[in-house]
């Protein structure tokens, strides 16, 4: 199974030099970029933890793929997300944001269906994989 979030997300995935052509772009907007990485990709997930503060201030395309190098490095079995942020018009906005590493094995998700009161059906999407909660439960117990 592929995760598939944020741009590009169903093509295959970017080489360095593609992933430096997508900073140099952000950068030559004007637009800060972000650095983040998680080991749980759920599609409503959207607090990752960030590598560092956002590269405001940065112009340089070769700094950013430096800590992106860094955070691949640091994080090889997580997922890296890259963001770049628009603040022209007085709050921050992802105008572009796509992985530029995967685990290499991705996690699986199921697809839980539950039917209610009359017609109503809902789906709930769960991580194959045990969370980090039940992971840290099973340690402690010895399990």
């Amino acid at each position: 199974m592929r995760v598939t979030q944020g741009t590009f997300s169903f093509l295959p995935d970017l080489s360095d030099q593609q992933i430096r052509a997508q900073v140099e772009y952000a950068l030559g907007r004007g637009w800060a970029v972000g650095i983040e990485h998680t080991d749980d990709p759920h599609p409503r997930n959207t607090y990752w933890d960030m590598w560092s503060l956002p590269l405001f201030d940065t112009r340089d395309p070769a700094g950013v793929v430096r800590e992106i190098d860094a955070c691949r490095r640091e994080h090889p079995q997580h997922y890296v997300r890259v963001s770049a942020f628009d603040s022209t018009r007085g709050w921050e906005t992802v105008r572009l944001s796509f992985l530029v590493q995967r685990p290499a094995s991705e996690p699986e998700f199921e697809l839980e269906r539950t039917e209610a009161e009359g017609r109503t059906i809902r789906y709930t999407l769960r991580s194959a994989r045990k969370s980090r909660v039940e992971r840290a439960a099973a340690r402690r117990d010895g399990s």
